[in-house]
């Protein structure tokens, strides 16, 4: 039987006063025959508060609680350092006392490390945990999908992953004797802000093995106001002091793989960019400093033949690495873009002096709408947007008018990208155009905010103002916090700025019962869910043969003509739009009597085959409503586009053409099986396809069919748009 482990918990405390009983509460509960040898140091760092106090209560009660009182303040780093020094343990495991840790850690902790022979234990036992934020709201740790199926214990060059979760000392329990080895070599908790990361680094990169506990025992609390971390701050520049230690370390460590250098400057370079980026965190007079202090950071440490990654983020890195800050702060902005138009602005951000002028129109927008939020919330305004300001449509379009109808003394106004979206609008919708002053007075001062998509992250939520999300389809992929393990899909998506944005939702919208589970899962936060359907779905289900007919004559499709909507989803494992149908052949072998309509996914631009008769084969990629075009159509021919569940309202043949099913799931991951679930017959071959919607709907369809709409459709009743409307804003009594 292995000899069972010894615990010291170190805990620097200094200010937290308000958040010390309950991580004492956490590490001493079930009193001192809990864990045999466990040892609790904490080290009162001066703390100006109650703090001192309140430990000396609690060691009074409980032996197992060392209270070691600093002469003067040292910081979290050097109270850290001082509790070392007194542990005994066989592992250290340094707990922030503004956290806690779950019920059961501490055995869970000890047990895993204890089932490891002696000689065989590893130097640090990475551990699962959650974030937890003041409303109570839990959120897991975002990056823990990485380390799924990584062996009982690893070298860091064997898992790299390991490298991307949290770098900090909190979640880390690490064997003491290996602790005093990274002393003797130099690693050292810094006196910065970020402290813990010039050892965190150097814990994994220089261990022998590595353990990764996949259980949620530490509550890392979020949002805590005055947290080092999120205050503003001259010593946020302190980061990098410790950038340049980390380096030392792997210098002095020739064994390390040069990969792994690689991996750690992505990452420094990486959080610099964020640290700056991320509003109120450096002074506005230091921006400046930071960003030449960024730049020193890559001409000194970025390693021999490294390459920046593609896209904006490597332009982002190119300018940093230029020290070119008029450009960089141009293209701030953009982050928030969706990455189509990312695309097509990489090649403007090299032209130097056009991004300098336009820097200065950005720095003006942003000062005006600093002012414009100085005025008062316009309780009688509401804000309108969908698909990144493309125009008039989806969920938005449809409780804009239910508004107007139930709720008139509210004024809503859309956002359009430009004159040419606001030129294809009805012609009685009012709008602004993104980025013009009366935008940001629109944004700054409407109480109620509508979108499909997330407003762009500059635009912060005021006090008192409602954001309402009404997302823009049914999950058959992965989304949000749950892309975590799927870094390819994921497209190096920034899970916190995600939630930075999820937090501003009031209400998010949900089309069905499975929405709201895939949704909670995605986007944790603490909105309501409107579990009401769809409202662009109520053009559907109150839909009438006349206006199909109606639809079909302004697309040109004659009458009797049997129609096809063919409607593809975006692959992101593609750059562009890569046909998975030869449609001119598939228009052919349906012959004369079919209309095909070819809507492409809006990333992309569909191209209308050559060679085909004028009627045959409808492009209508840019036709402005979808709906409409589900009206029109007899049968829809789709893969994993979520237009499947808007359709099936309508009770008619869906046609599924699936032939990358399985590199689909791998890329991007799926919260079903949809072959096992599907909403009518499937084709993995054009000539299946083909065969498919040249015969008679066969009864097995028309069965899975029903199974489906009852599965997505239950609240497509034609109403959901005024439960939406009546929910959210103040309607007129009848």
């Amino acid at each position: 039987m292995n000899p069972a482990v010894t615990l010291s918990l170190v805990l620097p405390v200094h200010g937290v006063a308000e958040y010390l009983p309950r991580c004492l509460d956490s590490v001493l509960a079930g009193g001192p025959d809990r864990l045999p040898g466990l040892q609790v140091i904490a080290v009162d760092d001066r703390s100006p508060d109650a703090s001192g106090a309140i430990l000396d209560e609690y060691a009074a009660r409980d032996p197992r609680l060392t209270v070691l009182h600093l002469p003067e303040n040292l910081g979290q780093g050097g109270a850290r350092a001082a509790g070392l020094d007194l542990a005994t343990g066989d592992y250290i495991w340094f707990v922030d006392p503004d956290d806690w840790l779950a019920e059961g850690a501490l055995e869970a902790v000890a047990a895993r490390l204890s089932g490891f022979p002696a000689a065989e234990r590893p130097d640090v036992l990475v551990t699962g945990f959650v974030r937890s934020y003041p409303d109570g709201g839990v959120e897991a740790d975002t990056w823990r999908g990485l380390m799924t199926g990584a062996p009982e214990s690893f070298t860091l060059a064997e898992w790299p992953g390991a490298l991307s979760m949290i770098l900090a000392v909190w979640n880390k329990v690490t064997r003491r004797a290996y602790l005093e080895q990274l002393r003797a070599q130099g690693v050292r908790f810094g006196p910065s802000h970020y402290e813990d990361i010039a050892v965190a680094y150097p814990m994994l990169l220089g261990a022998a093995r590595i353990s990764f506990l996949d259980l949620d025992v530490y509550h890392y609390r979020r949002l805590r106001p005055g947290a080092i971390t999120t205050t503003p701050s001259p010593k946020h520049l302190d980061v990098f002091a410790e950038y340049d230690a980390i380096f030392a370390f792997l210098d002095s460590r020739p064994d390390i793989p040069a990969e792994l250098r690689g991996l750690v400057f992505d990452r420094t370079l990486r959080q610099a960019v964020t640290v700056l980026d991320t509003p109120g965190l450096v002074p506005a007079e230091l921006r400046r400093e930071f960003f030449s202090r960024a730049a020193d950071h890559v001409r000194r440490h970025r390693p021999a033949g490294h390459r920046h990654p593609g896209g904006l983020r490597g332009v982002q890195y190119r300018l940093v690495e230029r020290d070119s800050w008029g450009a960089y702060q141009r293209l701030r902005p953009l982050q928030a873009l969706p990455r189509t138009v990312k695309g097509a602005v990489r090649t403007t951000a090299r032209r130097s002096v056009p991004l300098a002028r336009r820097a200065v129109r950005g720095t003006a927008r942003r000062g005006l709408y600093a002012a414009y939020q100085q005025l008062p919330l316009d309780d009688k305004l509401a804000v309108y947007a969908a698909y990144w300001y493309r125009g008039y449509a989806c969920n938005p379009a449809a409780i804009y008018r239910k508004a107007r109808e139930l709720a008139p003394e509210v004024r809503g106004v859309w956002v359009v990208a430009d004159a040419a979206k606001a030129a294809a609008l009805p012609p009685d919708v009012p709008y602004v155009i993104a980025n013009t002053p009366a935008y940001l007075k629109l944004m700054a001062t409407a109480k109620y905010l509508v979108n499909n998509v997330n407003f762009p992250g500059n635009m912060t939520k005021r006090p008192g103002s409602v954001h309402l999300q009404t997302q823009h389809g049914t999950p058959v992929k992965l989304m949000g916090m749950d892309m975590r393990g799927h870094p390819r899909g994921a497209d190096e998506m920034d899970f916190e700025r995600l939630l930075e944005r999820v937090a501003r939702w009031d209400y998010l919208v949900s089309s069905n019962p499975h929405t709201t589970a895939a949704f909670n899962s995605a986007y944790p936060g603490g909105y309501r869910v409107l579990e009401t359907g769809y409202p662009r779905n109520d053009r559907l289900a109150n839909g009438t043969a006349g206006e199909a007919r109606e639809i079909r004559e302004r697309l040109g499709i004659p009458e009797g003509r049997r129609t096809v909507l063919y409607a593809p989803t975006r692959r992101e494992q593609h750059a562009g739009y890569v046909p998975a149908l030869d449609l001119e052949a598939l228009a052919t072998a349906l012959g004369p009597g079919v209309t095909l309509l070819v809507r492409a996914h809006y990333y992309y631009t569909a191209a209308r085959p050559a060679g085909l008769g004028a009627g045959q084969v409808l492009d209508v990629s840019e036709y402005p409503s979808v709906e409409e075009l589900c009206l029109a159509a007899d049968v829809l021919v789709t893969d994993y586009s979520s237009l499947m569940f808007d359709y099936a309202v309508l009770d008619r043949p869906i046609v599924l053409f699936t032939p990358d099913w399985e590199e689909y799931q791998r890329f991007r991951g799926v919260y079903f099986d949809l072959m096992e679930q599907p909403p009518g017959s499937v084709a993995s071959t054009e000539a299946e396809l083909t065969a498919l919607l040249a015969a008679p709907e066969t009864a097995d369809s028309v069965k899975l069919r029903a199974a489906f709409r009852e599965r997505f459709c239950p609240w497509d009743d034609g109403g959901a748009a005024e439960r939406v409307v009546r929910a959210v804003f103040p309607v007129q009594q009848d």
